[in-house]
């Protein structure tokens, strides 16, 4: 909601919008520390790579590739963003998510988090494929120093034009297919990790920064590790030192958002929020916080989308007075919300119920011919 408020608030309440702290990336923030919290976790409770992909693929997909449909059929109304390329590597980009480190905008803006988040996906099932993946407290270090690195000498993608996106989009397919089927799993995990780090790096629009979300995500992990008491917050404190710092020599920090007082305000209210939600977690959740968890994932799909529509709809707003555009901005937060609910109730829980009876299948089928997959570490 924090995202939506980031993308409504400057046309609907433009002098609501806080700029001691970006909404959006506080909201983004918060989203990647409890990712990198959590997903770890669940490979590591599956101890099952196939079972974890097919989880991911019928949560993600099922929705993502129903946006992308319905903005291009939109399309003939508002036209699909310029930053998508009228090319094939767009097509390979949207495939496999990784529209960010390919340099390749999304038909949804919002949709470029989720770049990082599948290079995230694929390098924890590589470190899980290594035996590995308990090192999250080094690794976000790492991360955060290759962050800071990377703001002083990257200014650009080092992998420029086209050929990334269509080259990722084939190794991610096939790479995909091995780690679900189990065949050549292990060298598939390996090659998809290492894809995913050369396009981080090297593929970004913006380098420092994917480093950056890495840095978050593991540091989230951490938590984790330090929660089950396996690991210190030294690592916690030293790698959210970096990410404060990573913009500031950087030549690609020029966005208000990145300027060291409000970035670092940014990251702050992040860890806070993460930090009350840890020490509120075994009380009783309200119902209306629990129901927009659950259709959260709709809500950042859908609601730029919906607002791009609204705004070519009903155009500049300076001559409206204010009680018009609140009760402008309380129905488009009504209608984008039941939406969201309606996506959840018949696209997302659908294919997540689907996903785990194949997943079940599967897991049957690999008992019963003796392919039980070891846990490593």
């Amino acid at each position: 909601m924090a995202v939506v408020a980031e993308h409504a608030l400057p046309w609907v309440m433009p002098s609501l919008r806080p700029y001691w702290f970006n909404l959006g990336m506080y909201g983004v923030l918060v989203f990647f520390l409890v990712s990198g919290y959590i997903i770890p976790a669940s490979l590591e409770k599956r101890g099952d790579v196939g079972a974890f992909w097919i989880s991911r693929v019928f949560r993600l997909y099922p929705l993502y590739l129903l946006v992308i449909v319905f903005v291009l059929v939109m399309a003939v109304w508002v036209p699909v963003r310029q930053e998508v390329p009228r090319h094939p590597s767009a097509v390979a980009a949207h495939l496999s998510m990784l529209l960010d480190v390919v340099h390749i905008g999304a038909v949804a803006d919002p949709m470029w988090t989720l770049s990082y988040e599948m290079v995230f996906y694929l390098l924890v099932t590589a470190l899980f494929a290594g035996g590995m993946h308990r090192r999250s407290g080094m690794l976000a270090i790492v991360f955060g120093v290759v962050a800071v690195a990377a703001g002083l000498v990257l200014s650009a993608p080092l992998l420029p034009g086209h050929w990334p996106a269509v080259a990722a989009g084939v190794v991610f397919v096939a790479g995909l297919v091995c780690l679900i089927t189990g065949r050549f799993r292990t060298v598939a995990a390996y090659a998809l990790g290492l894809m995913a780090l050369v396009l981080l790096l090297f593929g970004s629009f913006v380098p420092w920064f994917g480093a950056a979300i890495l840095a978050v995500m593991f540091t989230g992990t951490a938590l984790y590790r330090w929660e089950r008491g396996t690991a210190g917050l030294g690592p916690v404190v030293a790698a959210a030192v970096l990410v404060a710092a990573a913009p500031v020599w950087s030549a690609q920090a020029g966005w208000w958002w990145v300027q060291p007082d409000v970035w670092i305000t940014t990251i702050v209210l992040a860890g806070v929020t993460f930090a009350i939600g840890m020490a509120l977690r075994g009380r009783r959740v309200p119902g209306v916080l629990t129901w927009l968890g659950l259709i959260s994932y709709s809500v950042y799909l859908l609601h730029h989308p919906l607002l791009k529509y609204l705004n070519a709809l009903v155009g500049d707003l300076k001559s409206v007075t204010d009680t018009g555009r609140a009760a402008l901005a309380l129905g488009y937060l009504a209608g984008m919300l039941t939406l969201s609910w309606l996506t959840y109730r018949f696209v997302e829980s659908p294919a997540q119920r689907l996903g785990r009876r194949i997943t079940r299948r599967s897991s049957s089928s690999s008992h019963a011919s003796g392919r039980d997959i070891p846990v490593p570490g």
